[in-house]
């Protein structure tokens, strides 16, 4: 069986629905085991188990939100000598155009190393339908390609 973890952090509302819809998307694949954990709630054990990677921050002050780079400095260099190489998805909840957010996950993931394989889903203003249901298929998607072997 293989592990989808799916890192978050929220203040509530919009990036909490988002995270939602993402990990019912990936719960619908059998023959992976998926999780859903809050930021400060996860470390080094848990990218350990991961077989893939899905990040979720609002998008504050125009950079990802303080719990998640908390995330970030707290396993980038107990996970360095692992050399991770794990497939990886984004979503932001942004209030401005969210690129800040984007261009920094993408950044500081290079170093674990990290594989980008879904273009990030940041959804700027007030959440619709079609975003949940963009959520729900990244979820999906992610879930299918490491079942399938393809991540």
């Amino acid at each position: 069986m293989k592990h989808l973890l799916i890192i978050y952090h929220t203040g509530g509302g919009k990036t909490e629905r988002m995270a939602q819809a993402v990990y019912a998307g990936a719960s619908q694949e059998a023959e992976v085991e998926t999780r859903l954990q809050h930021a400060f709630d996860s470390g080094l054990d848990d990218l350990l188990w991961a077989d893939g990677l899905i990040f979720g921050t609002p998008e504050n002050f125009g950079y990802m939100s303080g719990a998640l780079k908390d995330f970030f400095d707290r396993t980038f260099y107990p996970a360095e000598p692992h050399q991770l190489n794990l497939p990886y998805a984004l979503f932001v909840g942004a209030g401005n155009d969210g690129s800040g957010a984007v261009r920094e996950v993408e950044r500081i993931v290079l170093g674990y190393p990290l594989r980008k394989v879904a273009e990030p889903i940041v959804v700027v203003g007030s959440l619709g339908e079609r975003h949940l249901q963009e959520c729900e298929e990244l979820g999906g998607a992610m879930a299918a390609g490491l079942a399938l072997g393809i991540f």
